[in-house]
């Protein structure tokens, strides 16, 4: 009975969908044709092979240069071979180290030795395998350091600026520090800055351990001993292979020697579970920490410095090992020199049913009924290249050396590149380049929502509202973490990165726990919304390859921008109020006279004065933009010529490229995009307008002001191109 009326609201969003005079990019008859075989397409879509194949992918540990992981690769192969695909594997040769001595002892004022280990549960017998990889952070340098330990809450630029009022020095001591707050290569990276010799990152229970849910295996959530691996590569300097900088690490290419890989950490560092964590953090003495700061655990805690004293001690086997990247394409049958590119990876710390297997297998099956319709006669227009990437959770490196191989031929051929990664139950999440913003609402008002029978735009907007947003639909602005990284930060090429969530937390993320048992208990029952994800990635690669005019639109993406630019301008007039107010209160010893005698903090000092920049050319370029794009926004261009549609389909593909420079961003030039970038202390959060925004927030003025003059020559390059797309449609 529920699927019959999950089937009839399914009908009557389409119908609402259908009723539309056109969807983006299609004549009525075109629209018409092509909600036809979007519909054919949804109801081929089978849970059943997404729950065989995570069975499959997922059965052993499989991070980059394992034998199982080769077998993945293999199997991969012949299943997009068999479903009509031309399939190679392309493979690069990247630097890996894998775990030699992992050492963590407590050596002052008591002894303790850390665990290291994650204990198998009962009831998930993939916890019980012998070939689990060891907990580390992959890209830590080696090193064997002792020294007091000092606690930094999440380790992140406001935790140092809290620790300098207080008057407390990491210099020469190793820092230990939460996970979560930022991306975890932060943590040591920062910490090194200031002067650390080593770093220690653990879980606290506060945030995805009991103080979350019941733990694993009753609960989703993780339990004392579970460990989150990940890398700490510097990916905000650049992604990728760290021996081979911005080109491919082929078998026979440059590569730095090791002591010079800028993304290679300055100091060792572990991940341990909240277990090890605890005698640490009860050894701390010194200041109780800021309420803010305080965890889960059942204790006090406090910062140090001591006298709390730890012996950290780090190895690793540095080895370059084969990243295989499948690549699978169905040629277009009109247009196969213009590709759409469609991605997940398939390497994983452990098994990763979650991360990234999840989102693979719903590919896959994306993949399997495009091809079957192709065998029917419904070959896309353009041309399709289907990827499993390699080597992501190192450092998105199988992506990043397939884009940098072959970058030339990507910018000159390729419309868009869509995303996918771990995926479960709840909301739709989209981000990506908005000028794919209008066509990805349309589509999101076309799928059905499995558990609720609406839209999952509906969904979306309706939780929005309750959280105090407004019902627009809104892609949010891609930062890092994923594969679209390279494609568009690096290229300019349009990406879009997909996934369902948000009644699906737990705490399995990089630990021996994220199973297939652990999947199908918490994260996604039954695989509706694996199947969900599919038909919403697949009907945006239908209508990305079979639209009569590129379905890009410009008057959001304008609005987006000029919301940046509010939001950078609000900024700097925040941070000019409070220091104006700081500066104040110093100049009156109100800071002096409202401390707490008995506990001593460091005087506070007045601050520079905040001062005035100049947006205006930014304001112009952002007004002369919206007259232009108002103009092209006004033309049918369905209606246009066939040779005239082909020239503007030439032209909107370059768009996102006119959006890049070449000289990139200040102090990493890889990343090109002067719209979005992940930011230099968030690794995987975003910054928008991110030359002018960083340069604001790090106070340095003389460079902001060069950003905006470099930023208005960009937005200005791209209004030459909005004034070519307009010269063809006239």
């Amino acid at each position: 009975m529920k699927k019959t009326v999950l089937s009839l609201l399914a009908l009557a969003s389409t119908l609402c969908v259908s009723a539309q005079e056109t969807i983006l990019g299609f004549s009525k008859a075109a629209s018409e044709q092509e909600l036809q075989l979007e519909n054919q397409f949804e109801k081929e879509l089978s849970t059943a092979n997404l729950d065989e194949w995570m069975q499959r992918l997922a059965a052993e540990p499989h991070w980059v240069g394992t034998e199982y992981g080769e077998k993945n690769v293999k199997w991969m192969e012949k299943q997009f071979k068999s479903w009509g695909y031309d399939t190679r594997v392309d493979t690069y040769h990247v630097l890996f180290p894998y775990p030699k001595v992992r050492l963590l002892e407590l050596t002052a004022p008591t002894k303790y030795t850390a665990k290291l280990k994650a204990v198998p549960v009962e009831g998930d017998p993939y916890t019980h395998q012998e070939n689990l990889l060891p907990s580390y952070n992959a890209y830590s340098t080696d090193g064997d350091v002792e020294a007091e330990l000092v606690f930094v809450n999440y380790g992140i630029p406001s935790d140092y600026e809290e620790l300098e009022k207080l008057g407390i020095d990491v210099k020469g001591k190793i820092v230990i520090a939460k996970y979560y707050g930022s991306w975890r290569g932060i943590k040591p990276k920062l910490a090194a800055e200031k002067g650390a010799i080593g770093c220690i990152i653990y879980s606290d229970p506060e945030d995805d351990g009991y103080g979350r849910g019941d733990v694993y295996p009753k609960g989703a959530f993780k339990n004392k001993t579970g460990v989150q691996r990940g890398s700490v590569m510097d990916m905000p300097l650049y992604p990728g292979d760290v021996l081979t900088p911005g080109y491919a690490a082929t078998k026979d290419a440059k590569r730095l020697k090791r002591e010079d890989a800028p993304t290679i950490t300055k100091i060792p560092v572990l991940p341990i579970s909240y277990e090890d964590a605890q005698p640490l953090l009860e050894a701390l003495q010194g200041p109780v920490v800021p309420a803010s700061w305080r965890g889960g655990l059942p204790i006090t805690y406090h910062i140090g410095p001591g006298p709390a004293k730890v012996h950290l001690k780090l190895e690793f086997d540095w080895q370059l090992k084969p990243a295989h990247n499948v690549i699978a394409t169905l040629k277009g049958a009109e247009l196969p020199d213009q590709w759409v590119i469609r991605g997940n990876h398939h390497d994983a710390w452990v098994h990763g049913a979650s991360d990234p297997i999840s989102g693979l297998v719903a590919l896959m099956e994306e993949a399997r009924v495009v091809g079957k319709l192709a065998k029917q006669g419904k070959k896309p227009k353009r041309t399709l290249v289907y990827c499993a990437w390699d080597a992501e959770e190192t450092g998105l490196i199988g992506s990043t050396e397939w884009v940098e191989d072959h970058k030339d031929e990507l910018q000159q051929k390729t419309v868009a590149y869509v995303n996918t990664d771990g995926n479960g139950r709840g909301f739709l999440g989209a981000g990506g380049s908005h000028s794919l913003q209008a066509m990805v609402s349309q589509v999101a008002h076309a799928v059905t929502d499995p558990q609720k029978g609406v839209s999952i735009a509906e969904r979306s907007a309706a939780r929005n509202v309750v959280n105090g947003g407004d019902d627009a639909f809104k892609l949010y602005a891609l930062g890092s973490g994923s594969d679209y990284t390279p494609f568009i930060q690096h290229a300019g090429i349009p990406s879009l990165n997909l996934g369902f969530g948000g009644e699906n937390s737990g705490g399995e993320y990089h630990t021996i726990y994220d199973t297939y048992s652990h999947y199908t208990r918490f994260k996604d029952p039954g695989f509706h919304y694996g199947t969900a994800l599919a038909n919403t990635a697949g009907r945006i690669v239908l209508r990305l390859a079979n639209a009569e005019v590129l379905p890009f639109e410009l008057q959001q993406w304008h609005s987006t921008i000029d919301g940046y630019l509010g939001e950078v301008m609000k900024t700097l007039e925040t941070m000019r109020s409070d220091v104006e107010k700081h500066n104040a209160k110093v100049a009156k010893n109100q800071y002096g006279l409202a401390n707490d005698p008995k506990k001593p903090v460091k005087a506070a000092e007045k601050e520079g004065e905040v001062p005035y920049l100049d947006f205006s050319p930014l304001q112009n370029v952002l007004a002369d933009l919206k007259n232009d794009i108002d103009i092209f926004s006004k033309v049918d261009k369905t209606q246009l010529s066939a040779a005239k549609k082909a020239e503007l389909n030439q032209a909107l593909m370059k768009m996102e490229q006119a959006l890049t420079s070449e000289k990139g961003l200040p102090r990493r030039d890889w990343f090109k995009h002067q719209i979005y970038a992940p930011g230099f202390y968030t690794g995987y959060g975003v910054k928008t307008l991110p030359g002018v925004r960083e340069a604001i927030e790090q106070k340095e003025w003389k460079e902001a002001q060069e950003q905006i003059a470099s930023l208005a020559n960009t937005l200005k390059n791209f209004d030459a191109h909005v004034q070519k797309l307009n010269a063809i449609v006239q």
